[in-house]
């Protein structure tokens, strides 16, 4: 017997996407990718929301509602570029954000990108202490691969990559389901109407949304998922599973059977019955 981990459902491909700083076009984005059913994660600073700028941020007393079925992550209180800063300060941006967002949201907060790309492995290691459970970079590899390092989670585009589309066509049309293959595309909603492209993220949304071999997921979704898989325990003989996790993790059996190992349940891979 031959057992692979899958994304939900049996699915071997998922889509996420990534924008930063909760400028007032998140409005306009969530928008789109509630149209095509796409899932993106808002990585917002909780500190700059009451400032006046231009563009003007997500109001606070709007996040929760504009954000529902996405996810808000942080993206520190003030936007410093944290490399430079000494470690207490990083950890009371990364704490005072998570706070708020947390309070504006009602949800855990766990995720995070790197303020103008600035990171470091001590700051790394001190996110993971303060509760942070992945992180981006700006750095972009266009390998459809999971993080090997979710501290260090690179995308692969922006969304002002020239060949944004001919990616998003390589990803619709592989069909290789021995492969996990992951899509992540990132940017800022305000860079949509500086450069006068808001067809760009419509079009590709229109394009990748809707489809059944795809999982839209989020980030943390993503993380929580894979945490899950790492941590089903199978018997000697791997005909059985046992998922201590609260996630159902879905499982291909030999010939393309597709079981649901639900979470705190021991499945038979035979039978596919918990």
């Amino acid at each position: 017997m031959k057992v692979y981990v899958c994304f939900p459902q049996g699915k071997a491909k998922a889509l996420t996407m990534s924008y930063d700083d909760g400028k007032i076009q998140d409005e306009r984005l969530v928008g789109i990718f509630n149209k095509y059913g796409i899932k993106g994660t808002f990585n917002l600073n909780y500190g700059l929301m009451e400032r006046k700028q231009d563009p003007p941020r997500i109001a606070r007393d709007r996040v929760a509602q504009l954000y529902q079925g996405h996810e808000v992550a942080t993206h520190t209180m003030t936007h410093p570029t944290i490399e430079r800063c000494p470690l207490t300060e990083v950890a009371e941006e990364i704490l005072e954000d998570r706070k708020g967002l947390e309070m504006l949201t009602g949800q855990l907060v766990r995720g995070h990108a790197y303020p103008n790309g600035s990171y470091s492995e001590e700051i790394k290691r001190l996110f993971r202490q303060l509760g942070i459970a992945y992180a981006r970079v700006v750095p972009s590899v266009a390998d459809f691969e999971l993080p090997r390092d979710p501290m260090e989670w690179h995308p692969t585009c922006h969304h002002n990559d020239p060949e944004l589309m001919q990616k998003a066509e390589f990803f619709a049309n592989f069909a290789k389901k021995q492969y996990l293959k992951l899509m992540y595309v990132w940017g800022h909603s305000y860079e949509f109407d500086n450069n006068d492209n808001w067809e760009v993220i419509e079009k590709f949304c229109e394009y990748m949304g809707g489809r059944d071999d795809i999982w839209y997921a989020t980030n943390i979704q993503i993380i929580d998922y894979m945490e899950a898989a790492g941590a089903l325990k199978f018997s000697a003989d791997h005909q059985k599973v046992y998922n201590p996790s609260a996630l159902s993790v879905w499982l291909q059996v030999d010939d393309g059977r597709y079981v649901e190992a639900k979470g705190g349940c021991l499945t038979d891979l035979c039978l596919g019955a918990n």
